[in-house]
């Protein structure tokens, strides 16, 4: 599949807001894309995959607005660089302001291509490291998915937010989800999600506990997360990382290059609580 912007915006931006919309408990049908909610401080509240398929009316943007206010939370968009003009300017109307960027970098997946970790990883792996894809069903091995892959979005030493945990263990759970555990010596030391849809895999939710970082673990858990998305039969592999961060380098030495930076809006306003 050709490296080509805007239909890896068009197949990750829809692939995202139908994700969003099974795991959130409430979504409306916006501007081509879908708005949804799922609670006061999850991150299952955001419009994706808006504006994509030409002008949006003004009307849009209102009804987008009114349905997160009404459920007490600031209205926040996801925004690809190929989006109507018409969006942004209705945006612009409505005070809605970048909250932040993120770029997306992809890679294609080639059918005769060594995707293992020691072939692609230019860091050799560390003695003792095993990559285990997560059964949903087991109690034990889930608890500890969630608690090192989460390890990276809290304070260190600090429990797993609740709000974060559910989400991770609705998103597992569903068809054409995998997770990935890291294991060192037996211990779980990190994990990362895959799922698989529109002939896009997109990884993502990696991260590895502080102590064992620095190793090549997350590239390891890069490439594993490559051979799954091929076996499903995804083309095209997906990474979201804010700018600058280890991730993003990561990626860059598995194969993956820049398709192209999106930005996040949000509208504040009384008695909204922003979404992280």
């Amino acid at each position: 599949m050709p490296l080509d912007g805007v239909e890896v915006a068009r197949r990750l931006e829809r692939r995202q807001a139908t994700s969003t919309a099974a795991l959130a408990d409430e979504t409306i049908e916006v501007a081509g894309g879908l708005a949804s909610f799922g609670g006061v401080g999850a991150w299952l509240n955001q419009a994706c995959a808006v504006g994509l398929d030409g002008p949006v009316a003004p009307g849009e943007v209102e009804r987008l607005v009114a349905f997160y206010a009404e459920r007490g939370v600031e209205p926040k968009v996801i925004l690809s660089p190929f989006v109507d003009p018409t969006l942004l300017e209705a945006l612009g109307a409505r005070g809605f302001f970048v909250r932040e960027f993120e770029t997306v970098l992809a890679r294609d997946l080639h059918p005769g291509e060594d995707l293992s970790p020691a072939a692609l990883s230019p860091q050799a792996p560390p003695a003792g490291l095993t990559l285990e894809r997560v059964d949903p069903a087991d109690a034990v091995a889930l608890a500890s998915y969630v608690d090192v892959s989460t390890a990276g979005f809290r304070p260190e030493g600090a429990p797993p937010d609740p709000v974060l945990s559910r989400f991770v263990v609705d998103h597992v759970r569903r068809p054409g989800v995998w997770a990935v555990l890291a294991r060192l010596d037996g211990q779980p030391i990190g994990g990362g999600a895959l799922e698989v849809g529109e002939e896009v895999g997109a990884l993502m939710g990696a991260s590895v506990l502080p102590a064992a970082r620095r190793r090549g673990v997350q590239q390891a858990l890069i490439a594993r997360r490559l051979e799954l998305a091929r076996e499903a039969g995804a083309r095209l592999a997906t990474i979201q990382a804010r700018p600058g961060i280890p991730t993003e380098r990561n990626a860059g030495r598995l194969g993956f290059r820049v398709a192209y930076t999106r930005a996040t809006v949000a509208m504040a306003g009384p008695g909204l609580a922003p979404s992280p």
